[in-house]
Order: C-alpha cells, then sequence, then structure tokens
C-alpha cells in the first residue's frame, strides 16, 4: 500500500504563485515508477497536469506549461508542484497520483483557488 497525503492549496490571487506538495509513504518501488499531479475544476472531469518519472524526466499538460514545474526530493518521498502565474481557471482540487506501473494510488486532494 502507498499512502499519499497533498498540501499547500489555498486561496490565491490571479498571477500569484503557490507550492503543493505531495508526501508519499509505504510501499514504493522507487524503480520505474512515475508520480503526477491531476486537478479537477467543478463540474469537469479529472485533468492531467504534470508527470515526472523515477529518472527525474518531467511533463506537461498544455493548459499549464511554461507556469507549472513538477520536482521531486532525492529521496524520491516527497513531489512538489510550483504554480505560477495561476490563472482563475485553475482553480480546482489538485490530486496527487503514484503508480507503480502496476497499481495507481492517488491522494484526497488539496483545493486550489485562483480569486481576486
Amino acid at each position: 500500500q502507498v499512502q499519499l497525503v497533498e498540501s499547500g492549496g489555498g486561496l490565491v490571487q490571479p498571477g500569484g504563485s503557490l507550492r503543493l506538495s505531495c508526501a508519499a509513504s509505504g510501499r514504493l518501488w522507487r524503480i520505474n515508477d512515475v508520480m503526477g499531479w491531476y486537478r479537477q475544476g467543478t463540474g469537469k472531469e479529472r485533468e492531467w497536469v504534470a508527470t515526472i518519472t523515477s529518472g527525474g524526466s518531467t511533463t506537461y499538460g498544455d493548459s499549464v506549461k511554461g507556469r507549472f514545474t513538477i520536482s521531486r526530493d532525492s529521496a524520491w518521498n516527497t513531489v512538489h508542484l510550483q504554480m505560477n502565474s495561476l490563472k482563475p481557471e485553475d482553480t480546482a482540487v489538485y490530486y496527487c497520483k503514484y503508480s507503480s506501473g502496476v497499481m495507481d494510488y492517488w491522494g484526497k486532494g488539496t483545493l486550489v483557488t485562483v480569486s481576486s
């Protein structure tokens, strides 16, 4: 089992920044596994935001490319999402996902609200 706990959400004005964190614990493979961030706005489908592999490769959704940065600590226990130049349309619950290649695990999410 893998447990994921997100933190760092909150209210921010348009153009502002937030840094989300996802703390992972349990049976982490650390080989060929992937961690990512997804988000779901009210009345919308869950949307992929960014992914980082155990090798450090990163990919981003078109809507956040150039504004968001995903990173992880060297112990592969915590993944961060630095969000800059936030827009009202970034408002959503942000979820962390861990994929071992066999199973997927999700956190419970953290709410990000971008509003003036």
